[in-house]
C-alpha cells in the first residue's frame, strides 16, 4: 500500500503457482450489473503482466472467456478465476456475475474467496449501487469476510468521488462510517466537451504524493498548494479512522494530544484492520490508457490485495465433521494436514468434459489421487430432496484456468483454487477428501429458485435426452431445482429469474443437444365437495361366460381442510360382501385421485358405503373397483364440487419506502397481509398469505416494483377454495 512501482512476477502466458498458502490471496469481486468487474480484472491482469494489452490472453480470448461467461445480452452469468502473480504472491481473483439472478455464482464465489473487493460504478444510479450489493454486504459481514471498494467508471460519473465515498459509508457502514474511507483521491484532468472529466491519477492519503498517469507512466510529485488543504482534511479523517481500528490504544491519545504518529506505524495499522474485516478502504481505478502498461489505480489495488487482504490462514475455516455429523477438530490450513477440499462449481467443456472448480482447505490434492466424495454439501430449500451420495473416484488432471485456456498443475496446496478434471460424480457443494477418513464441511446456502418454467421435450429424440441432461444441469447449478409435479404431471425447472431461465434453456439446446418447448405452468388445485350428495354405481355386463357384476350405493359429505378421504362401511346384512368393500374403497380413491369435474385430486370428504348388490358367480374385485367409481361421479354430478388452490405463507423483506406499494400490491394479488415487523436499519418484513396461482412470477415482478432491493421466499401453507368466478378461467388456461 506504499505508493511505489512494482516489477511484476507473473508473465503472460505463464501459469503463476503458489507453493504455501501464507503467499496466496484469494479475492472475490463482488458489485451490481454493469460496475465494470470483469474489465477491473483485465486491468489488474495488464498490470500483472498476465495478459500483453486490456483483456487479451495468447490465444486471443479474454481472460474471463470459460465456456458461455457472457450471454446473449453480454452479461456475465458464470463464476470465473483468473489467477494472477504479484510481488511474490499468487492472487486468484474470483469474477463474479453482477445480475441478481445469478447470486448463486456470487455466493459460490465468496466461498471460495477469503476477501471481497466491492466494485460499485460511479456512473450508475446510486439506487442501483444499493440494491444489489447492500444484501452481499451483509452476507460477507456476517462470516467477517474482509472487504475492500473499489470506485469505477469516474470518467463517466453520475455521482463524484466524495458523494461515492459518502455513498459507501451509507450503506456498508451503517454500524461505523469512519470504517469506510478512501485511501486515496482522484485527480481528474480537464472537462471534454460531453462535460465528463478523464481520471489522470491518485492522490495518496497517507504518503502525500500525487500519482500522476497522464504522461502514459505512472509519475509521483508533491500536490500543488491549491490541493493540500482538501488533502488534509480527507488525511486526518482517514488516519482517525485507522487508528480507531488500531490495537495500540495508546495512540489515539498521542495523536489527540498534538503527536504525530509515523506512517509506517499508520500503514500497518491498515493493513492488519482491513484484514480483521474491521476497515473498509475505498479506492478508484481505471483501465489503462492506449498504450499504457498499467491501469490507474491497479498497482495501488493490487498492493491492498497482497498486504491487506489476509491469507487463507488468517481467514476461519468452514465446520468439519464426519458424515454421520459427529464433531471433528477444526482445520488448520496446513498443506500437509488431512485432504478437505470442496466443489465450488462444475461446469461442462466440450474437450475435456466435466471440469470442476475446486477449493482446498486442508492438505494437498494431485492428479490422479483418490478422493472419497460426499455431497450434497449445500443448504437450503432447493436442495431437501436431494439426496445425500458418496463415492471415490480417482482425481483427474489438475490445471488453472486462464481464458480457455487450462495450464496443467502438479499439485494444489492448503488455501489454493483448481479445476479438475473427470470428478463425474462430484456435484457442486460436495466435498472431496482422503479415502481413509472420509469427511464433510459444513454445507453453504445458495438461494431457493422462485420462478417456475414448465417444459417438455421437443421431439422424441430430445425426450430420451432430457432426464440425463437436467439432471446434470441441476448438479452444475446448484441455484435451479428440477420438479416432477406429481399433481399436474409436468416437469417443472425452478430458476430465480427470466434471465437465469435464458441461461438453462441456452445450456441445454448447445451443451447437451436437447430442445425443448415451454408450456404454461400449472398450479395444483383441489377439488371438493360444497355439500352432501349420494350416488348409485352399477356395473352389469354379460358377454358370454362369466360377466360382471357390483351395485354400490354411497353417501358423500365434506370434510374439513386437511381431511383427506375418509371410507366408511355402513352396510348391513351381506348386501356387499366382505371381501369386495376393500375392492369399493379402492375404487372411490382411484377416482378421486383423478379428480371428477376437471382434472384434479378430490380431497376433505367422507364416503359411506351404505348398501349394494353382488352376484355369486359374476362379482369380482374389478367390477366393484369400478362400480365404486362409478357411485363416486355419479354423486359429484349431483353435488356443487368446490375447486380448492393452494395458498403460500409469503415473506417479503423490503426497504421501508416500498412497504406501501409491496402491501398494495399483494392486496391487488388476492393476497391477506398477516402482518409487518421491522428487520434491521430501514427495512421492513411484511408477511401475507397469496393464493399460488398469483405468484407464479413474483420473482420478476417484485424485482421491477422496488428496483432490486427486495426480496422474498414462500413455503406452501395450505388449500383454500377457490372464487367461483375464477374458476372458468384457470381451467380455460390449464386446459
Amino acid at each position: 500500500m506504499g505508493d511505489k512501482a512494482h516489477a511484476h512476477t507473473g508473465a503472460a502466458g505463464g501459469a503463476p503457482r503458489a507453493g504455501r498458502p501464507r503467499a496466496l490471496r484469494n479475492v472475490a469481486l463482488v458489485g451490481h450489473s454493469g460496475s465494470g468487474k470483469t474489465t477491473l480484472v483485465e486491468a489488474l491482469a495488464q498490470t500483472a503482466g498476465a495478459i500483453n494489452r486490456p483483456g487479451r490472453v495468447e490465444d486471443g480470448t479474454t481472460v474471463s472467456d470459460h465456456e458461455e461467461i457472457e450471454h446473449r445480452q453480454n452479461r456475465s452469468v458464470q463464476l470465473s478465476l483468473v489467477p494472477l502473480d504479484w510481488d511474490g504472491h499468487r492472487i486468484n481473483l474470483l469474477d463474479t456475475p453482477g445480475y441478481a439472478d445469478f447470486v448463486g455464482e456470487v455466493r459460490a464465489g465468496l466461498r471460495a474467496a477469503d476477501a471481497a473487493l466491492f466494485v460499485v460504478s460511479a456512473a450508475q444510479e446510486a439506487e442501483a449501487v444499493a440494491a444489489t450489493t447492500r444484501a452481499l454486504w451483509e452476507e460477507c459481514a456476517a462470516v467477517s469476510m474482509p472487504r475492500a471498494i473499489v470506485v469505477t467508471h469516474l470518467d463517466t460519473a453520475r455521482t463524484p468521488f466524495d458523494a461515492m465515498t459518502r455513498l459507501c459509508g451509507e450503506l456498508f457502514g451503517a454500524d461505523d462510517p469512519d470504517a469506510v474511507l478512501p485511501l486515496y483521491l482522484p485527480v481528474l484532468g480537464p472537462e471534454a466537451a460531453d462535460g465528463h472529466a478523464p481520471l489522470t491519477g491518485l492522490t495518496g492519503l497517507l504518503s502525500q504524493r500525487i500519482l500522476d498517469y497522464s504522461g502514459g507512466e505512472r509519475a509521483e510529485h508533491p500536490p500543488a498548494d491549491d490541493e493540500r488543504t482538501p488533502l488534509a482534511e480527507a488525511r486526518a479523517r482517514l488516519i482517525e479512522g485507522i487508528i480507531a481500528e488500531s490495537e495500540d490504544e495508546t495512540l489515539m491519545d498521542r495523536y489527540l494530544g498534538g503527536g504525530t504518529v509515523d506512517t509506517e506505524t499508520l500503514v500497518h495499522d491498515l493493513e492488519r484492520a482491513v484484514a480483521r474485516g474491521s476497515f473498509h478502504p475505498v479506492l478508484a481505478a481505471a483501465p489503462a490508457a492506449d498504450g499504457a502498461r498499467q491501469g490507474i489505480g491497479t498497482v495501488e489495488l493490487l498492493d491492498l490485495i497482497t498486504r491487506g487482504f489476509p491469507t487463507p490462514l488468517e481467514h476461519p475455516l468452514p465446520t468439519v465433521t464426519a458424515p454421520d455429523g459427529s464433531p471433528l477438530p477444526a482445520l488448520t490450513g496446513d498443506p500437509d494436514g488431512p485432504l478437505v477440499a470442496e466443489v465450488v462449481k462444475t461446469s461442462s467443456d466440450p474437450y475435456v468434459g466435466r471440469l470442476s472448480l475446486v477449493r482446498v482447505f486442508s492438505g494437498t490434492l494431485r492428479p490422479d489421487d483418490t478422493v472419497h466424495v460426499y455431497g450434497h454439501g449445500l443448504d437450503g430449500p432447493a436442495h431437501e430432496d436431494r439426496p445425500c451420495h458418496q463415492d471415490r473416484t480417482r482425481v483427474g488432471a489438475l490445471t488453472s484456468p486462464f481464458g480457455k485456456q487450462q495450464r496443467p498443475l502438479d499439485a494444489c496446496v492448503a488455501g489454493d483454487l483448481a479445476c479438475v478434471a473427470r470428478l463425474d460424480t462430484a456435484e457442486t457443494g460436495d466435498t472431496l477428501s482422503g479415502t481413509g477418513h472420509p469427511l464433510l464441511l459444513e454445507p453453504w446456502t445458495t438461494p431457493d429458485p422462485l420462478l417456475p418454467l414448465a417444459l417438455r421435450a421437443h421431439s422424441k429424440a430430445d425426450e430420451d435426452k432430457l432426464s440425463h441432461s437436467l439432471a446434470r444441469l441441476v448438479a452444475e447449478d446448484p441455484a435451479t431445482r428440477l420438479e416432477q409435479n406429481p399433481d399436474t404431471g409436468q416437469l417443472v425447472l425452478w430458476c430465480l429469474g427470466e434471465a437465469h431461465l435464458d441461461v438453462a434453456l441456452d445450456r441445454l439446446r448447445d451443451h447437451y443437444g436437447v430442445q425443448v418447448d415451454t408450456v404454461p405452468y400449472r398450479v395444483a388445485l383441489r377439488e371438493t365437495f360444497a355439500g352432501p350428495a349420494t350416488g348409485h354405481g352399477r356395473h352389469v355386463k354379460q358377454s358370454g361366460g362369466h360377466g360382471q357384476y357390483a351395485v354400490c350405493e354411497i353417501d358423500v359429505e365434506p370434510l374439513p381442510a386437511g381431511s383427506g378421504i375418509e371410507f366408511v362401511d355402513r352396510v348391513v346384512g351381506g348386501a356387499v360382501p366382505r371381501p369386495f368393500i376393500a375392492s369399493v374403497e379402492k375404487g372411490v380413491r382411484a377416482q378421486a385421485a383423478r379428480g371428477v369435474a376437471a382434472g384434479h385430486p378430490l380431497v376433505d370428504i367422507r364416503v359411506v358405503l351404505r348398501d349394494g348388490k353382488a352376484h355369486s358367480v359374476d362379482s369380482s374385485d374389478a367390477a366393484f373397483q369400478t362400480a365404486g367409481a362409478l357411485a363416486l361421479r355419479e354423486a359429484a354430478a349431483e353435488a356443487h364440487v368446490r375447486f380448492l388452490e393452494p395458498v403460500a405463507e409469503v415473506r417479503v423483506l423490503v426497504p421501508d419506502d416500498y412497504v406501501g406499494p409491496v402491501m398494495s400490491d399483494l392486496s391487488g394479488r388476492r393476497g391477506r397481509v398477516t402482518g409487518t415487523e421491522q428487520s434491521g436499519t430501514g427495512r421492513t418484513l411484511v408477511r401475507a398469505d397469496v393464493p399460488e396461482l398469483e405468484i407464479g412470477r413474483y420473482a420478476v415482478d417484485l424485482r421491477s416494483l422496488t428496483h432490486g432491493t427486495g426480496r422474498f421466499d414462500r413455503a406452501y401453507a395450505r388449500h383454500e377454495p377457490m372464487p367461483a368466478q375464477l374458476a372458468d378461467r384457470v381451467h380455460a388456461q390449464q386446459g
